[in-house]
């Protein structure tokens, strides 16, 4: 399991009093509702900050898939088996 530094914590604990008051807002300046979405909001605000967080998961993602899509190979290894 991904350990949070004492700053991520902090800045995530800050967000979630921001959302219980009602005075947290999202960057589109709407009222966030959301728990996850306060939580996301406090960690990547403790990112910028330069505090130890675990990436976004679709970050994470992005990085796996990139390179040449499974499909193109397919075709690839297709045309080579018919010649």
């Amino acid at each position: 399991m991904v350990k949070y530094s004492k700053k991520a914590q902090e800045k995530v604990k800050k967000t979630m009093h921001e959302l219980k008051e009602g005075t947290l807002k999202s960057g589109s300046g709407k009222k966030v509702k959301s728990r996850k979405q306060a939580i996301a909001i406090g960690l990547s605000e403790a990112r910028k900050e330069g505090a130890k967080a675990p990436k976004k998961k679709s970050a994470k993602k992005a990085a796996s898939k990139k390179g040449v899509p499974e499909k193109s190979l397919e075709r690839k290894v297709r045309q080579k088996v018919i010649k």
